[in-house]
């Protein structure tokens, strides 16, 4: 693909917007980012606070531990954590400078600050809606579609931004429907490493530290350290155990910033660190690993953007995939085999669920490159599930094609079912 093709800047420009930095998880983040906001529109400390939110940002928030906060868990408290902590310029790192002055804070705000929490549908996935008040003034932010989209800014009844919501579109960013797979590994062989190097430098960097720290440290069901005393120290287990490592860390509290793929710090790490894994294993070049990490990221986000970037399909079983992508290509793997690979993995684990984020979205992400691995492996061995083998189809984009439908519109149900479950039948 040649520089002044219109989909090589493109795909340069999906990974800047895509592939970012962020303290915890997102959705937890994107709500601390809100509240930061409106207390920043606000000018002073709020006395009340009203929160509006989307049936899966409740799933997504209910039982994570939000970071820099002493392990306070839930939607006030990351709602606290942006209001008395947070820096709004900084996004979805809004809350990654905390003092223990501040930590205190939140505890005696969340003690003393009426805040209710309300289950809105306004006919989108991703919506959050924070209201502070003090006295007679207020402001309000409203984030939509994605976690930085911030689509209102309201003061004392007065509109200071608008933006129109139609439907699930993410406005502003740059169109995913250009990408395909026969593009995306033309664009991995040939882009100019230096036009990638910043974003996927960083997303080695930043993702890497925070798996080891999760092999080293104590945090949720701590599945990379288990899958490594169950399974003995190799390349195919090291892969899965970083990836659920990284998770282990992120959702129990770790304080260390992910680099995200679709939204998520999760299926960021997924697409990557295994990835990572085996270039190390293969004595693979720095340009290898920049290309096949290029290709993995691109992959994942392919697929999601059929899906959405919530739904109850599990997003790491689209990122476990696109890691097996990378893997493939990382053994001088050409079209046939990436595309083969995809298609495989999707058609092992295309069922599991979103619950909500917490400690088991480890497991699950170690389940979903554990497919993406075998799914190589199958084409290697000359075995591979063909067309009408369920919802896999003839092509590698039509069977992701499937997956979109499957994941947005076919599990929408399963979603507020999901919820009902976790939160109660009052989020319908």
């Amino acid at each position: 693909m040649k520089k002044e093709d219109v989909k090589y800047g493109a795909y340069v420009q999906i990974l800047k917007e895509e592939l970012v930095p962020a303290m915890g998880c997102t959705e937890p983040i994107a709500l601390a980012y809100a509240a930061a906001k409106a207390r920043e529109v606000l000018g002073e400390k709020p006395d009340k606070v009203r929160i509006g939110a989307s049936g899966s940002i409740i799933k997504n928030v209910k039982s994570v531990i939000v970071p820099n906060t002493d392990h306070l868990k839930g939607i006030p408290a990351a709602a606290a954590a942006g209001i008395i902590a947070g820096r709004p310029e900084k996004e979805l790192e809004v809350i990654a400078d905390v003092s223990m002055t501040e930590i205190e804070e939140m505890k005696d705000f969340l003690q003393n600050t009426e805040i209710t929490v309300e289950y809105v549908d306004n006919g989108i996935t991703f919506d959050i809606i924070v209201t502070e008040s003090k006295g007679e003034s207020s402001a309000t932010v409203r984030i939509a579609n994605y976690h930085t989209n911030i689509v209102l800014i309201e003061k004392n009844g007065k509109i200071l931004m608008e933006e129109k919501v139609e439907g699930e579109k993410e406005e502003g960013l740059t169109d995913r429907s250009l990408l395909n797979m026969k593009d995306i590994l033309d664009f991995a062989r040939t882009v100019d490493v230096e036009d990638v190097k910043e974003v996927i430098g960083r997303q080695i960097a930043y993702n890497t530290a925070i798996a080891k720290e999760g092999l080293e440290g104590d945090y949720g069901a701590n599945i990379g350290s288990v899958l490594l005393m169950m399974e003995g120290d190799n390349i195919r287990v090291r892969a899965k155990a970083m990836a659920a490592a990284g998770s282990d860390a992120r959702m129990n509290g770790c304080e260390l910033p992910v680099i995200i793929n679709s939204g998520s710090g999760n299926q960021g790490m997924t697409c990557s660190l295994p990835v990572i894994e085996y270039a190390k294993e293969l004595n693979a070049s720095e340009e290898q690993l920049y290309r096949a990490l290029t290709l993995s990221n691109l992959v994942a986000i392919h697929q999601k953007t059929g899906i959405g970037r919530l739904s109850a399909y599990c997003g790491a079983v689209c990122a476990g995939a696109a890691a097996g992508a990378g893997i493939a290509y990382l053994y001088g793997g050409g079209y046939e085999e990436i595309a083969h690979t995809v298609v495989n993995a999707l058609a092992i684990v295309s069922g599991i669920v979103c619950d909500g984020a917490k400690a088991s979205c480890a497991a699950k992400i170690a389940s979903s490159v554990e497919a993406g691995i075998l799914g190589y492996n199958m084409y290697k061995c000359g075995q591979q599930f063909y067309a009408g083998d369920g919802i896999v189809t003839k092509g590698v984009d039509e069977t992701i094609k499937n997956i979109g439908r499957l994941g947005k519109e076919g599990m929408r149900e399963t979603n507020v079912e999901i919820i009902d479950i976790m939160v109660g039948e009052g989020c319908r």
